[in-house]
């Protein structure tokens, strides 16, 4: 029940960011970057390794609007005003006088390339270039859906009917039945939505969901390998039921650059 209620307020609280308009969107977007990098660096922190959490956080946003102006006004100058806050991360270690200062900027940095660049991309998604400024809210809120119906539909068949471990090694709970019931759901959930949002055909929503489901997997069993190599179940505890913020949105993280990248070389306005 606690899973339940704790699910349906986050889909509720996306949908409504989503659908309102594109301020709400790259607001949510900026929120869950926050949220998600402030646990990889809980998580990544250590007595004798010290990411620069502030610092690190505050690039990230900027970053992330930055990359949102450039796409929105289809201007690539907009985040060339990066250059001096990346300079500036490499500057404030200078000051930290840290035993491991690579360790820490290394950190720093790969938080953002794995957090912050996706969600990027995220808002790419939603501002494809089509020779006007358009928000396309109906391919995002169709790349959560597909997402969601892929991680609901593996982790209840899988809990329900599975027998053959998927990786493991790294994850024993996924199984090979609840990929496969994924696999199902997704391509159903993609005709249906194709019915209904039509800035994509039926034939690219469905490689829309089978990118979904196998690079959303992978970027499941990363986050998995990480937690594995850390020694912890979750990612963090603001989602009851659920865990954290990285535990809820590794496969939107895994599977957007894809997506971009299929969209960008086959999207037709």
């Amino acid at each position: 029940m606690k899973r339940t209620i704790t699910g349906a307020v986050l889909v509720l609280v996306i949908l409504c960011a989503v659908v309102w308009n594109i301020y709400s969107f790259v607001a949510l977007a900026v929120a869950i970057n926050i949220l998600c990098l402030t646990e990889f660096y809980r998580l990544l922190q250590s007595k004798t390794f010290l990411p620069q959490k502030v610092n690190g956080i505050a690039l990230s946003v900027l970053i992330l609007i930055a990359s949102a102006m450039a796409f929105y006004q289809q201007n690539l100058k907009f985040v060339l005003i990066n250059i001096p806050a990346v300079f500036g991360v490499f500057v404030a270690e200078l000051y930290r006088k840290a035993s491991h200062p690579f360790y820490n900027l290394a950190l720093t940095f790969l938080g953002i390339f794995c957090i912050t660049v996706p969600l990027c991309l995220l808002v790419g998604v939603a501002l494809l270039p089509t020779g006007r400024m358009f928000y396309h809210a109906d391919i995002v809120l169709g790349c959560f859906i597909l997402i969601w119906t892929s991680d609901t539909s593996a982790y209840l068949i899988g809990r329900s009917f599975g027998e053959h471990a998927l990786f493991k090694r790294i994850s024993p709970g996924k199984t090979w039945e609840g990929s496969i019931g994924a696999f199902l759901s997704v391509t159903y959930m993609a005709y249906f939505i194709s019915c209904y949002f039509k800035s994509l055909s039926a034939g690219m929503w469905l490689i829309v969901a089978m990118i979904v489901l196998i690079a959303g997997t992978y970027g499941d069993l990363i986050k998995s390998m990480m937690k594995r190599s850390l020694g912890v179940k979750d990612s963090g505890t603001l989602l009851p039921g659920h865990g954290g913020m990285l535990d809820r949105f590794d496969s939107l993280l895994g599977s957007v650059p894809f997506i971009l990248g299929y969209l960008l070389l086959f999207y037709e306005a």
